[in-house]
């Protein structure tokens, strides 16, 4: 089983996999910035779950323009997302509306942290955002069997290019926790299977919520049955060391 990140694709190129760092499932990815599987059978839900009613923390990250992946923010100045997520450049974010089109706040990045060895990333505003901030998780605020939410803007479907298939209303899934596991860098991640949906290209960055707490950051995903998700609780140190949070 492959097991890729979720930027979305920007090549056309068939049956290929949107590889690259693999996880501790999938030793074999590849780095290609390739489209997702096609589905061979026409277009297979993916994300699935429903549309998001409530998310004020959310945020949209966009590349020099292009919708890229999916974020929260976590202070005024502050967004956290996937590592992987950024290495583009030109970061801007629309914040606080469901609608990845209009409504909210927008800012630009303008510094980016990396953690080292994972694959989180913190970037900060060139403006103070107010509102609701994510709260975040801290080490026992998850566990094994429990059902936590996912959130994004991603791909709802096995399109081929995942940049064509992106949701524009936030959509928000079931998943449930199966044990630790590791990120797109080999970081610690928490492991997920399906619920009532999955994630997929686009995804990235994006929180999975415990409670209401955000306890993880989207980093992989085979697109049906299995995700990965950074685990914010581990690196809590880093996180307020760098935003204070």
């Amino acid at each position: 089983m492959r097991i890729s990140r979720l930027v979305p694709a920007l090549a056309a190129t068939a049956l290929a996999v949107l590889g690259l760092a693999p996880t501790a499932a999938a030793q074999s990815a590849t780095r290609a910035e390739t489209p997702a599987v096609a589905s061979t059978n026409g277009p297979q839900p993916i994300i699935g779950g429903g549309y998001a009613s409530n998310a004020p923390w959310a945020a949209r990250l966009f590349s020099n323009g292009r919708q890229t992946c999916s974020a929260t923010i976590i202070a005024p100045t502050w967004i956290l997302t996937a590592k992987h997520c950024v290495s583009g450049g030109g970061l801007s974010f629309r914040i606080g509306s469901l609608d990845q089109t209009s409504g909210g706040t927008t800012a630009n990045g303008v510094s980016v942290t990396n953690h080292p060895s994972s694959d989180l990333s913190l970037v900060r505003l060139d403006r103070s955002v107010a509102g609701t901030y994510a709260r975040l998780g801290s080490p026992g605020s998850v566990s094994v069997g429990q059902t936590v939410q996912v959130y994004g803007w991603g791909a709802t479907s096995q399109c081929g290019q995942e940049i064509n298939c992106q949701s524009r209303l936030l959509k928000v899934a079931n998943v449930v926790v199966t044990g630790g596991c590791r990120d797109a860098y080999q970081g610690q991640a928490i492991c997920a299977r399906r619920g009532d949906g999955i994630t997929a290209g686009g995804d990235s960055g994006g929180p999975m919520m415990a409670n209401g707490v955000q306890v993880g950051v989207a980093s992989t995903s085979d697109r049906q049955t299995t995700t990965a998700y950074t685990n914010v609780t581990a690196y809590r140190s880093w996180i307020q060391s760098v935003a204070g949070v």
